[in-house]
């Protein structure tokens, strides 16, 4: 959900940026494109699709880690874009929780009730995984590096959505990228002049 809304808040003010200023829009030259699309493969497979019910649990962890590890290569190979710090230093604080809390993002019992309310008593087992997606249960205790866990709330058509310190990171850098397709030209030229 966050990554959708990014890119959709990101790309409209890039092209109403461009729009009110009456500039050409500028693209990145961005490399390891297709790691990008690679990459979120395995979360589409694990966590999206519906091939998510009948991903075993057992390689959902290894899916999380492997997507997650492909989106940071490519955040790193393209450090030098304006964003992409932002956005590499939350995809690296997601990989660092999910790794230290065996392979899937850990949410508080408390963020999870929050979330689902109306779950029936019992529902909400710790040490599991929340049904189909790429969260499990885990006390404060428990979790290791829990101020990087889902923990954050927000209200989403009658019910909350958790997220991490990492998305809010990965959110503000897509926004901060996408800008930039509508900055003045010339700023990219000066970048250029300024590495010959």
């Amino acid at each position: 959900m966050f990554l959708l809304a990014s890119i959709i808040v990101g790309l409209s003010a890039g092209l109403l940026r461009a729009w009110i200023t009456r500039r050409p829009l500028q693209s990145y030259d961005t490399r390891l494109t297709w790691l990008l699309l690679i990459a979120f493969l395995p979360q589409l497979i694990a966590f999206v699709l519906p091939t998510k019910s009948t991903f075993p649990d057992n390689l959902a962890p290894a899916a999380l880690i492997a997507s997650q590890m492909g989106l940071l290569l490519f955040a790193l190979v393209n450090l030098k874009i304006p964003g992409f710090p932002l956005l590499t230093v939350g995809l690296a604080f997601n990989l660092i929780v999910i790794i230290l809390n065996g392979g899937l993002m850990p949410i508080s019992p408390e963020t999870a009730a929050s979330m689902f309310p109306n779950a029936p008593a019992g529902a909400l087992v710790l040490g599991e995984r929340l049904g189909t997606g790429k969260d499990i249960l885990l006390s404060v205790q428990q979790t290791r590096l829990w101020f990087l866990s889902d923990r954050f709330l927000i209200p989403y058509a009658g019910y909350h959505v958790a997220f991490s310190l990492g998305d809010a990171a990965v959110t503000l850098g897509i926004i901060w990228a996408l800008w930039g397709i509508g900055a003045p030209q010339r700023s990219i030229q000066k970048l250029s002049l300024a590495g010959n």
